[in-house]
């Protein structure tokens, strides 16, 4: 039977978060979207939303440094605006991740409160990304990316690596150059169905390919980060992140499968939120990777997705170590970018490389 090794302590655990500057926080104020993509994580079949009251006690008993709002779409919760305002008062790093829409409801001084917005776009033609998420969907895009820019407010690009398009986010990522923006790329994950699942040898492929044409800003997703030679990152996932959902349940991470805690468990608790019995599985280290070089910067993979498999004891699907290979990778690093959204998934960030448009 395979097993898992426990988390550190409690102490380490929520002192290290704090250190770190605090916690990155996932606010899904609704889990409803004016679209339907067959890929997305969020349950389209109820709409469930957090109320002002709900999200002013979590950010009173967490020591927070960023907020993202996410999981559906944002702009249709009722109380979005007076929801924002009160977040900008705050002294926190807020982004938003949207398909446009959120982001066109707002006005100009209210899309200023922003450390930077995150557009969700799959595919480098109108063709392709119309007819995945629907039509007018890259037309949007562009028009908001636009008027963000002259808003001067940052702009970021995120992609879903997938069967459909793993091999084309390099260009993706010059789509988001036109904006000046990186591209923040999340591997697929099967919450809903393994439609758009990759092998073993698209995942390789999809980051290989990726790397060919861009530089990367930074790496979360753990086996990519452990095959560069990186060191283990400070914060992440489990370490200093809390994930709100639409339901107010506590999720260690956006992916994990299950209802989640009460909200009144980490409201009762605060940030000791991060010793609980969730964030410690996440954090668990399979046994089979004990004595894995790569103990340190890899951790077992992604435990969200190890979970979701109801593999969590064992390593990560993609892992190429337990399969006797060791892909190479070449990677060139570009400068450093304040992404407040890197450390709160298995993320990876990368722009596009001068001159190989």
């Amino acid at each position: 039977m395979s097993k898992v090794t426990a988390a550190p302590s409690s102490l380490s655990i929520t002192s290290g978060a704090l250190e770190s500057g605090g916690i990155a926080l996932g606010l899904g104020l609704t889990n409803e979207c004016n679209l339907t993509c067959a890929f997305c994580y969020r349950d389209p079949t109820r709409a469930d939303r957090l109320s002002l009251d709900q999200v002013k006690s979590v950010m009173e008993c967490l020591p927070v440094r960023s907020v993202n709002l996410g999981t559906g779409e944002n702009g249709m919760h009722p109380e979005f605006k007076v929801i924002l305002d009160y977040l900008r008062t705050l002294p926190i790093k807020l982004t938003i991740t949207s398909n446009g829409h959120s982001v066109a409801v707002l006005e100009d001084h209210e899309l200023r409160a922003f450390h930077d917005i995150e557009f969700s776009l799959d595919y480098p033609t109108q063709a392709e990304q119309d007819a995945q998420r629907g039509p007018g969907n890259w037309e949007l895009i562009h028009q908001q990316a636009a008027r963000c820019v002259r808003l001067g407010v940052p702009v970021t690009i995120i992609a879903v690596m997938m069967k459909s398009n793993y091999l084309r986010l390099a260009d993706v990522a010059w789509v988001a150059k036109r904006f000046g923006a990186p591209l923040r790329v999340n591997v697929y994950q099967a919450v809903r169905s393994d439609l758009y699942q990759l092998t073993y040898e698209e995942y390789w492929q999809g980051f290989r390919q990726l790397f060919e044409s861009t530089d990367a800003i930074a790496i979360g997703e753990p086996l990519v980060r452990a095959m560069a030679g990186l060191p283990p990152l400070a914060a992440g996932c489990a370490l200093s992140t809390v994930r709100i959902t639409p339901r107010a349940t506590i999720q260690p991470c956006v992916y994990w499968p299950g209802p989640g805690e009460p909200l009144s468990d980490l409201l009762l608790t605060g940030a000791s939120i991060l010793n609980s019995a969730p964030y410690e599985s996440a954090r668990a280290l399979p046994e089979a990777c004990q004595a894995c070089e790569f103990r340190e910067s890899c951790h077992g993979g992604c435990a969200g997705r190890r979970q979701l498999q109801g593999a969590l004891a064992k390593p990560d699907y993609y892992c190429p170590i337990i399969r006797g290979q060791r892909p190479t990778l070449t990677i060139r690093m570009a400068a450093s970018r304040d992404l407040p959204k890197l450390s709160s998934s298995c993320t990876t960030v990368v722009i596009a490389r001068e001159g190989d448009s």
